[in-house]
């Protein structure tokens, strides 16, 4: 395991402003019940910032013939038919990852093939799990067409802790199943949607793990 790059501003201001909060409460506040308290919690904070911005290092790719790789950790908390309405404009298979805070947030490419699009949406920051963060909330839509032509949409979205969508890539990138292509801070989701005839390999409430964890195989 190692920090992400993109982590490092973040985590050196997060321990800085702990450092001077805790010097603080010890210069100001004569107790030292509460001295301890706040100290512990600044160095909570900072711990977290180290976990959130973690890429682990030790996974090993699934690579299966026609399979759909997830792209996030987290739990899936949508399966359904749904009308897909900025690329395809037909009927798809939609499964969403809602991320939470604690999960690793870096996003991996979920198949091989070409980025056929990619468009980032300002927008909103409802919670995640929210059905409408799909369409309301801040995004970045891309889609990989593999050797075979079938194409699969994925969307990164941000919730009300994701302050920033990272994304990599651009149209016409080569995506190589399991390699990272982008990130999200502090809690979001993941929306995939697949051709109607995709064989799903999940069901609601699964935990999934990145680059690991098969969430369908198309036909």
């Amino acid at each position: 395991m190692y920090i992400h790059k993109k982590g490092y501003g973040v985590i050196a201001t997060v321990a800085i402003i702990a450092a001077v909060i805790v010097v603080a409460s010890y210069i100001f506040i004569p107790i030292n019940i509460i001295q301890t308290l706040i100290t512990v919690i600044c160095s909570a904070i900072v711990f977290w910032s180290f976990t959130f911005f973690r890429v682990p290092t030790s996974r090993v790719t699934t690579v299966e013939k026609d399979a759909v790789v997830s792209a996030a950790d987290g739990e899936v908390v949508v399966i359904e038919e749904v009308e897909e309405k900025e690329y395809f404009h037909d009927k798809r298979i939609q499964i969403s990852i809602f991320m939470s805070a604690y999960n690793v947030h870096v996003n991996w490419f979920p198949i091989n093939g070409i980025v056929s699009y990619y468009k980032y949406h300002p927008g909103k920051k409802l919670f995640a799990i929210n059905p409408k963060s799909s369409e309301l909330n801040e995004r970045n839509t891309l889609v990989v067409k593999d050797e075979k032509g079938r194409e699969v949409l994925f969307r990164q979205i941000a919730g009300v802790m994701a302050r920033r969508i990272i994304c990599h890539v651009d149209k016409g990138t080569t995506a190589k199943v399991g390699e990272e292509f982008g990130l999200i801070r502090f809690g979001s989701r993941v929306d995939f949607f697949l051709p109607i005839d995709s064989e799903i390999n999940v069901k609601i409430g699964d935990k999934v793990r990145g680059k690991i964890s098969v969430l369908a195989h198309l036909k």
